[in-house]
């Protein structure tokens, strides 16, 4: 059992770096995944008796080198294409004991694929999951909470829909690069925000999830070091994953940011996120949505005590996000920021004038946060009623839990004689 969770580690570290090479070379990343697949499965026949290879990725690029050999001469569907790639398979020679080169740009060009604008976006999701970040179709149906065959269903469509469409195996032109990395960005940033506040479930964290999400961030960063949005994304995640051991009791009940005791907040991730934060300001490009947030982010972070956070900068922050990103989850939080800055009132103008959108009608915190904002007001019967509906909406039973807590305390204050 440790030799294969041994081999098992390996391969979470190989397999986005073998599978990049792979659809260099047979311009098809479904092949490209089951070559690799099978060297895997050939590295578990093998090296629990011989051990662990020196260089494990190059003795799996070697035994799946010589199955692409295998299979496109064996099959008589692709013997056409082994005419085109003969050549180039019979040049690539890395022995066993060798090492892989370095693959950045095939790294790159992997991860814009997965993430092809031609597919939808749950399919990049898990696309992205199973190609970079090495997960099982049962791992990837275990973190978002869905069957496994709707998974498999996904990722196969996924790839018969990459070569239909024929989508090149390459990163994007200089001109293309904004528009396609906002796509790649996005997807990473779904992942961590499964993580950060589950969307089903009984758990008030998937630190997991978040993790995986984190760790295809860094690998990013270290492909484009100079996208102040790539750095951004990374210091946002670093930041926010710097709560999990404070967002939750230990019944794992979840507590709010106010009621968070800082001295669990992990100072590594802090510093390693301030750190990403302070390299994309300095490239002095336009900072992007992820950066701003990040700067909110941050903000919090520098903040000892909840009663130390500058609001007045997270509201100009979340002001410049509404100017980019204009939606009704930034006016929520915005709201928020307008509540501990101007007061109540104003910041139940904002939240209304959002309230009717229909992006908003399932989504619980609209009622927690204009509950917070109508018990400054003295409104508390209102705020228990908010809080009831949200909590009708609450996506876990912890969750529900709290907001009910808080209604029967705004109708005990309702009730409380007035002096």
């Amino acid at each position: 059992m440790d030799a294969r969770r041994s081999i098992e580690a390996v391969w979470r570290i190989e397999c986005p770096r073998l599978i990049a090479a792979l659809t260099r070379l047979v311009r098809d990343v479904g092949l490209a995944e089951e070559l690799a697949s099978e060297a895997f499965v050939a590295a578990l026949e093998s090296w629990p008796t011989e051990g662990i290879p020196p260089r494990p990725g190059g003795w799996l690029m070697s035994t799946a080198r010589h199955k692409a050999v295998d299979r496109i001469r064996r099959e008589e569907n692709l013997r056409r294409k082994y005419a085109q790639l003969a050549p180039v398979l019979d040049r690539v020679h890395v022995p066993a004991e060798g090492a892989l080169e370095a693959v950045d740009d095939d790294l790159l060009a992997l991860l814009f694929t997965a993430c092809h604008p031609v597919l939808p976006r749950e399919s990049r999701v898990a696309l992205t999951l199973r190609l970079l970040g090495g997960l099982r179709t049962e791992e990837v149906a275990r973190a978002f909470l869905v069957p496994p065959a709707t998974v498999g269903q996904r990722i196969s469509r996924a790839k018969r829909t990459l070569a239909e469409a024929q989508v090149p195996f390459e990163k994007p032109s200089r001109e293309e690069l904004p528009e396609r990395l906002g796509a790649v960005l996005e997807v990473i940033y779904l992942v961590f925000n499964e993580g950060y506040s589950p969307s089903s479930g009984e758990v008030h964290v998937r630190a997991d999830l978040a993790g995986e999400a984190m760790r295809l961030g860094r690998v990013l960063v270290g492909l484009l070091p100079r996208e102040p949005e790539v750095l951004g994304l990374a210091a946002l995640m670093e930041l926010q994953a710097s709560r999990f051991a404070a967002r939750a009791d230990a019944a794992g009940a979840p507590v709010t940011l106010e009621e968070q005791d800082r001295r669990r907040w992990d100072r590594t991730l802090i510093a390693h996120g301030l750190g990403l934060l302070d390299r994309a300001a300095a490239l002095r490009k336009p900072l992007g949505p992820y950066t701003i947030q990040a700067a909110i982010a941050a903000c919090h972070a520098r903040a000892v005590t909840f009663q130390e956070t500058d609001w007045e900068r997270i509201a100009a922050l979340y002001d410049a996000l509404a100017q980019l990103t204009p939606s009704p989850v930034v006016e929520l939080n915005r709201a928020v920021a307008v509540l501990h800055v101007d007061g109540p009132g104003p910041a139940l103008e904002v939240l209304d004038a959002v309230r009717d959108d229909k992006r908003l009608a399932r989504y619980h915190l609209v009622g927690a946060v204009r509950a917070e904002i109508l018990t400054g007001l003295g409104r508390h019967e209102e705020a228990a009623a908010e809080l009831e509906g949200a909590a009708d909406l609450a996506p876990t039973r912890h969750e529900r839990e709290l907001l009910r807590r808080r209604m029967s305390e705004a109708l005990r204050r309702q009730s409380a004689p007035t002096a």
